[in-house]
């Protein structure tokens, strides 16, 4: 029996993806000063950045009343691009201060923004952020090959300030460097930012196998510390337990399985079924699981995303393997009480954060608070049998013998209830709805005794009946729905360009209730061992159904 105690050599297999290439790009030509020039303030539209622009806005009046500011608004959200704007600013003679970056999503995006006017547009741009987002922003713009963009950080946070703190930011020092904000502003975009060509450098090697002298304790703490784990203790993945892996698949280790990012413009990472197998076997899962492993990571949708709201994955495997492999899809289906589901769980979440490149804190990951969730992605089996509706894969268009896993994001917002009450039960339901965050939608969680009692009490003999009831329960008053802060982020903007059913919702009266939801983000799924007729709702919304058999 091997001694953990003793010392020896082992050579493990490196979990972490490919990272991309990286091209250096040229910043804009800068002509020493603002004369003959526009400074265009370009709201992303994002929690009151508006408002801080509006004070930068009010310090070039004060401070350079010669030179003309015009504050514009990004066509949707801070995730599109918008050609149209970028081009209207080149053709004015523009320059440009993009704001603000303040969440996960939005700094990447900001800096994004402008290393296009930069790049594409020859447009001097300052990139403007609070200071909780230095390491993202800057990884950002190695990655986008303009690590000289320049940048100009404020204090965290912007939502909610006055118009005289804001000001006061915009008067004030950048929390980061000392310097004023506003000197950092017309320095960069006046003065041609310095190559640091080590910056530019970024290994895409990354070695197969890596030798380790130590302990068992030793090895575990290695990997700790070069954040590879989730800080529980991992099986170590030695060349004899990948090959295992392997034989799970008919796949060449090879192949590329896929691409992964912690958050859109970071860069997506590549990694093959090997790499896959890897992360696979760090877990504890087993051979016959890995089919399920490589389709959640053939997804390309990430259970570590760097969202600052802490989201978190659901992963629901439907058809033929979760007999196969004995997955859990009765009493305690959503906890720690089934090996295949607690370590396809787990696979997912290491394999989202080392194949993407990590998920660092303050760097790669920005969940606030942080989830709980994000241990095993909330990984379960549908009780097929036991729904009174068809499977999820099937709602989804795929046969009833075909295996597949279905991802869900977000699992910030939950509300429980205990069966359906004869009179009450229709308000009691839209309550619960109510509570759940409207950028996402609903996904109920039955228990079979409760989805047989939306049959019994509803009528709702098909999901389709079910989900057009919620759709159509799910409502409040326009004015409350928009003044929502999550609505004016992620929904409002795309109400403005035109995309219904959301353009039509916004004429609405302020008083008029209108439904909160699109409804094919609405779900329905049956699980549970009929202990009692408990259910949830999840605010999570599908990113889509993949196949399992693919990958056997």
């Amino acid at each position: 029996m091997l001694d953990e105690s003793q010392p020896r050599t082992e050579t493990v297999l490196n979990p972490v993806g490919y990272p991309p290439k990286v091209t250096a790009k040229q910043a804009a030509e800068r002509k020493g000063g603002l004369s003959g020039r526009k400074v265009f303030l370009v709201d992303t539209r994002f929690d009151d950045s508006a408002e801080l622009l509006k004070q930068v806005a009010a310090w070039f009046a004060d401070n350079m009343p010669e030179t003309a500011t015009e504050l514009v608004q990004l066509a949707r959200t801070y995730a599109d691009d918008d050609p149209e704007l970028w081009e209207r600013i080149r053709a004015e003679n523009g320059v440009a201060i993009v704001g603000v970056g303040h969440c996960s999503t939005c700094a990447p995006a900001v800096t994004t923004h402008a290393i296009t006017l930069e790049t594409q547009y020859g447009t001097p741009a300052v990139a403007m952020h609070t200071e909780k987002f230095d390491r993202v922003v800057k990884s950002v713009a190695k990655m986008g090959g303009l690590p000289q963009l320049p940048f100009a950080f404020v204090p965290q946070p912007v939502m909610g300030k006055t118009e005289a703190e804001l000001r006061a930011y915009v008067d004030g020092t950048d929390p980061l460097t000392g310097a004023g904000v506003m000197e950092e502003v017309i320095r960069g975009l006046t003065e041609a930012p310095a190559v640091d060509a080590a910056k530019l450098k970024f290994d895409r090697s990354t070695p197969r196998e890596i030798d380790f002298d130590g302990t068992e304790e030793e090895l575990q703490a290695a990997f700790i510390e070069r954040r590879w784990t989730d800080f529980l203790p991992i099986v170590i993945p030695t060349d004899r337990r990948v090959e295992a892996m392997l034989e799970g698949t008919s796949r060449r280790p090879d192949e590329v399985v896929g691409r992964m990012e912690p958050t859109t413009n970071r860069g997506l990472w590549e990694y093959t079924v090997e790499k896959v197998a890897v992360n696979a076997v760090m877990a504890g899962a087993r051979p016959e699981y890995f089919p399920v492993i490589l389709a959640l990571a053939a997804s390309g949708v990430t259970a570590r995303g760097s969202t600052s709201s802490s989201g978190a994955a659901m992963a629901v495997v439907n058809g033929p393997i979760r007999h196969e492999i004995g997955m859990n899809c009765g009493i305690g289906a959503l906890g720690p009480y089934n090996h295949a589901n607690a370590t396809i769980g787990r696979a997912y979440g290491l394999l989202s954060q080392n194949l993407q490149g990590g998920s660092v804190p303050g760097e790669t990951f920005m969940g606030s608070l942080g989830s709980g969730h994000t241990y095993n992605n909330l990984t379960f089996a549908e009780n097929e049998e036991r729904s009174p509706w068809e499977p999820l894969h099937v709602q989804h268009g795929h046969k009833a013998e075909d295996s597949t896993v279905s991802i869900f994001f977000g699992n910030r917002s939950t509300t429980f209830s205990l069966g359906l009450r004869e009179h009450h039960w229709q308000e009691h339901v839209r309550d619960m709805l109510l509570g759940t965050d409207q950028i996402t939608a609903p996904i109920l969680v039955l228990d079979p005794i409760c989805a047989r009692q939306f049959v019994d009490r509803g009528g709702f003999d098909t999901k389709e009946k079910l989900i057009d009831w919620i759709h159509d329960t799910a409502r409040m008053p326009a004015g409350r729905f928009w003044d929502l802060q999550l609505v004016q982020n992620y929904v409002y903007p795309h109400a403005t360009y035109g995309v219904e059913p959301l353009a039509t919702k916004l004429k609405a009266d302020a008083d008029e209730l209108i439904p909160i939801f699109l409804k094919e983000r609405i779900n329905v799924v049956v699980t549970g061992g009929e202990a009692n007729g408990y259910w949830q709702i999840y605010g999570a919304r599908p990113r889509g159904t993949f196949s399992i058999d693919a990958w056997r």
